[in-house]
């Protein structure tokens, strides 16, 4: 079997590929990073304070805040003093624990193709990959589930002592 039999008979054997940076979600990033400093701050913390902080708008906080509320993470006071307060202690929220809570956003760039599919080379490709890449996400995931924020705050403490 040739190329082009190989690709639904197309006349091009062979797909150009661009290369292309996606751009990063830091969501978990970012409200690991707020949840500690929460931790850190007496009393609550206002949206305004963490959006300054996060060179971001108060609404954006807000929303992504949002999943963390519903999970029972963290809870918003409202009115003059209110914010965001932790509503577990950090060691009883995992990293997997705030992923899930931010709607598991994707984890790798890479995708499959889907130009051909009825090509088998594609076809062997895309398995190849599909298995990779669960494997991998997996594996990251069982990590993400054994580390706790109060690990991240610990080695900030660590840091802090140098």
């Amino acid at each position: 079997m040739t190329l082009i039999e190989l690709h639904d008979n197309s006349p091009l054997a062979l797909t150009q590929l661009i290369m292309f940076r996606m751009p990063s979600d830091n969501r978990l990033s970012r409200m690991l990073h707020v949840l500690i400093h929460i931790d850190r701050h007496d009393g609550p913390v206002t949206s305004e304070v963490l959006a300054r902080m996060l060179n971001t708008n108060p609404v954006v906080v807000r929303r992504t805040m949002g999943g963390l509320r519903v999970q029972g993470y963290v809870e918003s006071e409202k009115g003059h003093g209110g914010g965001w307060v932790l509503a577990r202690k950090l060691a009883q929220i995992t990293l997997l624990d705030v992923y899930q809570a931010l709607g598991e956003p994707p984890i790798f760039a890479l995708g499959l193709a889907d130009d051909h599919p009825r090509c088998l080379v594609e076809q062997a490709v895309n398995h190849g990959l599909a298995e990779a890449l669960s494997d991998a996400k997996q594996r990251l995931l069982s990590r993400f589930a054994q580390i706790s924020v109060a690990d991240l705050a610990r080695d900030l403490e660590g840091r802090l002592k140098k």
